[in-house]
């Protein structure tokens, strides 16, 4: 009988031995909630990073579809003109011509098209072209976000400044000529880890 009582008394845990095992199993809870904390943080930005990747190479797809595809009168490598009687005008900030419009822009067909910054976003903004001035109010441009947060818009124009002279990288392009090479480089603000290479089309392709 004395045995008997030993033997069952050895066999249950005492207080401590249930307190340490608490103890563990709650570092052990600890340890797997920070670590998978950890792991949604780390997919999150991960996510978020692709994110912002896809953005870009969208933005980068779209303006070398457009600014490649340029048409020009058959007679030569004259730029159609726009509405306002130019055939393209680029400034160091902004450049305007007449190009053909993909399907990603919900519409298709030649446009009159303007790129430029406004307020910190990459804008597109386009009206349809047409063959001869419209009489009546101006239509409103429909303006495209192709991506936010961008600091400064550089724009540089590749071809000769004039005849004779050897062609360099310009600020300004007036010419009714399309320029041999257009370079678009965007700057964001300091801290933003985006990073866009310079695009350069050839218009005249």
């Amino acid at each position: 009988m004395a045995g008997a009582a030993l033997g069952d008394k050895q066999a249950g845990f005492t207080l401590l031995e249930v307190l340490v095992a608490l103890v563990v199993l709650g570092l052990l809870f600890v340890g797997l909630t920070g670590g998978v904390r950890a792991g949604l943080s780390l997919r999150h930005a991960q996510i978020h990073r692709l994110g912002e990747t896809a953005e870009l190479d969208a933005a980068m797809r779209l303006l070398r579809s457009v600014m490649s595809r340029l048409p020009v009168v058959p007679e030569g490598n004259r730029l159609i003109a726009t509405e306002t009687g130019a055939g393209f005008g680029g400034e160091g900030d902004r450049v305007s011509f007449v190009g053909e419009l993909p399907t990603g822009l919900g519409a298709r067909g030649r446009a009159d098209i303007t790129l430029r910054l406004d307020d910190r976003r990459l804008m597109l903004s386009w009206t349809p072209h047409y063959h001869e001035r419209r009489l009546g109010p101006s239509r409103q441009p429909t303006d495209t976000v192709l991506l936010d947060g961008v600091e400064r818009l550089d724009l540089a124009y590749w071809g000769a400044p004039a005849a004779g002279q050897p062609p360099a990288w310009q600020a300004r392009w007036e010419s009714p000529d399309a320029p041999e090479l257009i370079r678009v480089r965007l700057i964001f603000a300091k801290g933003d880890p985006r990073h866009w290479p310079d695009l350069i089309t050839a218009p005249r392709l």
